[in-house]
């Protein structure tokens, strides 16, 4: 029996083998096809890298204000920030009972005065009765030393006289040194003390600040090497000038320089305490603000990767570079503790004339086939304080 399809029933199949075979030719040119990836040619050169050092600010000097004898305040005599030069007058502390010793002090030496004089008259009544036999030279030793006793009274009162001055002087009280007037915790009539448990005020020499950091135990070795002939101190005079970042993010004008080291290595941290000057003749920065410290090092023959060109496995990083054949290969890579950034320093793994796949590496496999593409240079202009030696290239 012979059997024929309808017209329909034939395109239909015609239809779908067409389809099919057109739909395989599509999937299999994609699949076989290289996708463009932006491709780095690294090249070794002379760099710069910052480290960054999280920092505190203190003034070069940190004076509190107290009084030294107890009263109300009177008057005060400068503002809250204000900024005040050595010898000029800030508080005034009433305190009448000091006033009030000056006065007794004063009436004792008239007293003591008359004493004296009383006292000589004696000696000059016995002298001429001595030489005379008319007394005994008893007498006379007698009146000299009463005269002795009379004088040594009035040293005292003058001492006493002295001293309540010096103590009526604490009640007007002025400035140390150059420097900014801090926060004023007491308004006129406050009682105060020596003993109160906030000073006056605190007064901060800012002329010049110390701004504090700390090392790694790892990073102070690092630093002092292996010359036991240069000592650490010397080091660090040779240690280029530092930049101080601001709370704002701004670089300040003026650079730094790197004096002293504290003298432990702190066992909770393994961290030890470091010290940078900086001038501040503007009074821009205050004591007690934060910043970062910024160390600038060069670092010759550097190879620059950027971040985003690089993948971690099991603790350790990665890169893919491109053979000769195109095809992407993996490869583990070591970089320095200095990197910086968004830019690591390779010190392992890669040289010079390596090319390196520097973006969407998260859809690639140890083999790929891919279409290499000039890519810009990211590591140069991205990595703020960063000069790359890396190119771009097909």
């Amino acid at each position: 029996m012979q059997r024929t399809l309808t017209f329909p029933a034939a395109a239909l199949v015609v239809l779908s083998v067409l389809t099919a075979c057109s739909s395989g030719h599509t999937e299999a040119g994609y699949g076989n096809e290289p996708q463009p990836y932006p491709v780095l040619t690294l090249n070794a050169s002379e760099t710069t890298i910052h480290t960054d050092y999280p920092a505190t600010v203190r003034g070069q000097q940190n004076i509190e204000i107290r009084p030294k004898v107890d009263g109300y305040v009177a008057q005060i005599l400068v503002d809250e920030g204000a900024t005040v030069k050595k010898g000029q007058l800030l508080f005034k502390i009433n305190a009448p009972q000091y006033e009030q010793e000056v006065l007794t002090a004063q009436a004792a030496i008239k007293s003591a005065e008359a004493a004296v004089n009383t006292a000589r008259m004696q000696v000059r009544k016995v002298t001429p009765l001595v030489k005379k036999e008319i007394v005994s030279n008893y007498e006379l030793e007698a009146a000299e030393l009463a005269l002795q006793a009379r004088e040594a009274e009035l040293a005292q009162t003058k001492a006493s006289l002295q001293n309540a001055r010096v103590n009526l002087s604490y009640t007007t009280i002025y400035s140390p040194a150059d420097g900014v007037i801090g926060t004023l915790p007491y308004k006129i009539g406050s009682l105060v003390a020596p003993n109160s448990d906030q000073p006056l005020t605190i007064l901060s020499d800012i002329a010049n600040v110390h701004v504090y950091f700390s090392f790694t135990e790892k990073q102070l070795l690092d630093l002092a090497g292996t010359d036991a002939s240069t000592t650490l101190d010397a080091k660090l005079k040779q240690l280029p000038p530092v930049q101080l970042v601001l709370a704002n993010g701004n670089e300040y004008t003026e650079k730094g320089k790197v004096e002293t080291t504290g003298g432990l290595i702190n066992n909770a941290t393994g961290a030890i305490s470091m010290r940078a000057v900086f001038s501040n003749k503007a009074g821009l920065i205050r004591s007690g603000s934060s910043a970062t410290i910024r160390i600038v090092q060069p670092v010759s023959n550097a190879l620059m990767v950027p971040a985003k060109a690089t993948y971690e496995m099991q603790g350790k990083k990665f890169v893919f570079t491109v053979d000769a054949a195109g095809a992407a290969r993996s490869r583990e890579i070591t970089v320095s503790d200095r990197s910086s950034g968004d830019a690591y320093i390779v010190s392992n793994g890669l040289q010079a004339g390596d090319r390196i796949i520097t973006d969407g590496i998260g859809s690639l496999k140890d083999g790929t086939k891919i279409k290499p593409v000039a890519a810009a240079n990211t590591v140069a202009s991205t990595t703020p304080g960063l000069k790359s030696g890396a190119t771009a290239t097909r």
